[in-house]
């Protein structure tokens, strides 16, 4: 394992040039936050004095990276910040901070019963009960569970997909697997149509941002090393469809759990980098419907903007001749995971997002593009538009079969 001093190493870099204020979209709307620069690297400094000074402001944090990103020395802002949540975060309510991070948990406990639940948690009375109780505020709508598991389904088509000659392993994350399998349908339907077979890898569980982001540092680390043993058993390309996952897996283990990823961190790759790269270079040919029309708009999430990837995605549905593509101004959602659900967050969040909001009603789309299944949840619920990940517009846009004899 790794020393977490990284950030350690790193914050006297800070020139305090005030550049991650600038950019954090906390800052705007909170005035409890005191910023990036103070919560990280000047917030450092004080608690090699006093430990307990300013840990309570950790908390206001999104962990949207905007700030690292901004950054003109390099310092890992939002590392250092989430380093020390993980030392000093105190929850105010741990049964809900619990019950939110544990995705695999609740979701297998939940799927078995996905229409009884999905009942219960949209009842004003249950909203209201959880918001009293527990903490969640009731102007959240939960997404819906699946009483079919993604995973339940690819495997009674494993022996079709081993019968391609090519194959990629899938790193599905809780959301496809737990609430919205029809993602991972949509890119086993574009991998086999290029060429490729799907397989899950050896064993998976969540990445564990959510358990990053509410301070449950050994969990995440379990979780993480039985992620990494799988890649590295996988000894291929592990492709993802969530940019939150990826991001975390390949920067969050090292830089924030303090686990060795070198060895494999090049090989997990978002699928619209990854199959993008194959079309520049002719290996894979996409052949899209003749009729196919649709006007979207593309959200960066900030994770992706932080990989620097968005333009993959970009690309990728730009090749589609149907598709008027509207590439939004990069904006946080707000939602940040689990944060945005929380009653003493939920005001916050929605003001974060507002102006991202109103640039995609300003639009004049059908729907929204996304790599992020929470931005997903909060643009649908703040706009009323759908939203997409481009996987899935590929799927519906590509002639599949046309597709398929292209890429033998």
């Amino acid at each position: 394992m790794q020393e977490n001093n990284l950030s350690l190493a790193e914050f006297e870099n800070c020139q305090k040039c005030n550049i991650c204020a600038e950019v954090c979209p906390m800052m705007e709307v909170n005035p409890l936050y005191p910023g990036p620069k103070q919560a990280g690297p000047d917030g450092e400094r004080y608690r090699l004095k006093d430990p307990a000074f300013f840990d309570n402001a950790l908390k206001y944090c999104l962990n949207c990276k905007r700030c690292e990103v901004a950054c003109p020395s390099g310092v890992k802002i939002g590392d250092i910040i989430a380093i020390n949540k993980l030392k000093y975060y105190k929850s105010e309510h741990k049964l809900r901070d619990a019950a939110l991070a544990s995705t695999d948990f609740v979701g297998s406990l939940a799927s078995p019963f996905a229409p009884i639940v999905n009942g219960v948690l949209s009842l004003g009375v249950t909203k209201s009960l959880m918001d009293g109780v527990l903490g969640v505020s009731k102007q959240r709508t939960f997404p819906k569970y699946s009483s079919r598991k993604f995973t339940a389904w690819l495997r009674r088509h494993a022996q079709e997909q081993m019968a391609f000659p090519r194959q990629v392993s899938y790193f599905h994350g809780c959301y496809v697997n737990y609430n919205y399998p029809q993602l991972g349908k949509d890119f086993v339907k574009v991998m086999n149509a290029c060429g490729y077979g799907v397989r899950l890898l050896e064993k998976e569980r969540c990445c564990g941002v959510a358990l990053i982001a509410n301070a449950m540092g050994e969990q995440a680390r379990k979780q993480a090393e039985v992620n990494l043993a799988s890649i590295r058993k996988a000894g291929g390309p592990v492709l993802t469809t969530s940019s939150t996952c990826t991001f975390t897996i390949r920067d969050e283990y090292a830089h924030v759990l303090g686990l060795e990823n070198s060895d494999v961190r090049s090989s997990v790759m978002l699928a619209s980098r990854w199959l993008y790269r194959l079309v520049e270079e002719g290996s894979v040919k996409l052949v899209f419907k003749e009729d196919y029309s649709r006007k979207l708009a593309y959200q960066t999430a900030c994770h992706m903007q932080k990989m620097g990837w968005q333009q993959y995605s970009i690309q990728l549905l730009k090749m589609i001749p149907g598709v008027q593509l509207t590439v939004l101004e990069q904006r946080c959602c707000g939602i940040s995971g689990t944060y945005g659900f929380k009653k003493e967050n939920y005001e916050y969040s929605q003001k974060v997002g507002a102006p991202l909001f109103e640039d995609i009603r300003n639009a004049g789309v059908d729907a929204v593009v996304s790599d992020c299944e929470t931005c997903k949840w909060q643009i649908e619920a703040s706009t009323g538009l759908p939203v997409f990940n481009p996987i899935s517009i590929l799927a519906e846009a590509l002639d599949l079969e046309k597709t398929r004899a292209a890429n033998p």
